[in-house]
């Protein structure tokens, strides 16, 4: 019984590194603009550049699908392969390793040469499937900051610090497996953004207007 479970795991969190590691951001760019976003911007394979460099008609698109990467290896493979009881620390043990394999993929895809994004929106997908009260505060402050400064990425360096509180002190999580997710992912937020916060502190960021509009590339 013990090998079936320890199978089934291993099963659900290479699937779930396979469907994060769909890029988005690259294939999005490539056949329907006809050019790679990592060229572009800051060279990132997410959302944020994505928005940046072509617009609203495929950021909204490629944010969207990394979301859903998080959220559907979670909610999907958990459900699919686990035997757990739902709810108890080792289901939610196998959701937080499902989720971190979909954030690898994201990050380390391997259709594209292990060159991918930070992570955020799947990290959002993952909080949404795993603690939803916690991920829509987060949004929040996220959405609070982008829309004062315009700049994304201390909405979302602002809001992944505040993550492991919120679910410490406001939500009261009790699974020490959610409070070290908490922790590990506000730390690894941060440390994707870290050339962002050297530019913040420079005044060299670049910032996101809301007004985004498609860029013409030819």
């Amino acid at each position: 019984m013990t090998e079936i479970l320890e199978f089934n795991n291993i099963i659900a969190i290479i699937i779930a590194y396979l469907v994060g590691s769909v890029p988005s951001a690259i294939w999005v760019s490539k056949w329907f603009f006809g050019i790679d976003v990592r060229d572009y911007g800051s060279k990132n394979a997410g959302a944020t550049n994505t928005f940046r460099v072509i617009g609203k008609k495929a950021g909204i698109p490629v944010l969207f699908f990394d979301i859903l990467k998080g959220w559907a290896s979670v909610k999907g493979l958990s459900y699919l392969f686990s035997v757990y009881e739902i709810g108890s620390d080792p289901y939610i043990n196998l959701e937080l390793a499902i989720g971190m394999a979909a954030v690898f993929g994201h990050v380390f895809p391997i259709y594209e040469g292990f060159k991918g994004g930070k992570g955020v929106a799947t990290l959002l997908g993952i909080i949404l499937a795993i603690n939803l009260p916690a991920a829509a505060v987060c949004f929040g402050i996220f959405i609070l900051i982008f829309v004062i400064t315009n700049y994304v990425s201390l909405g979302a360096i602002t809001a992944a610090f505040f993550f492991p509180f919120i679910t410490i002190y406001i939500f009261k999580a009790l699974s020490l497996s959610l409070i070290y997710f908490s922790i590990v992912i506000s730390l690894l937020v941060i440390l994707t953004h870290r050339k962002n916060i050297y530019r913040l502190l420079k005044k060299e960021e670049s910032k996101m207007p809301l007004n985004l509009h498609i860029k013409n590339r030819s």
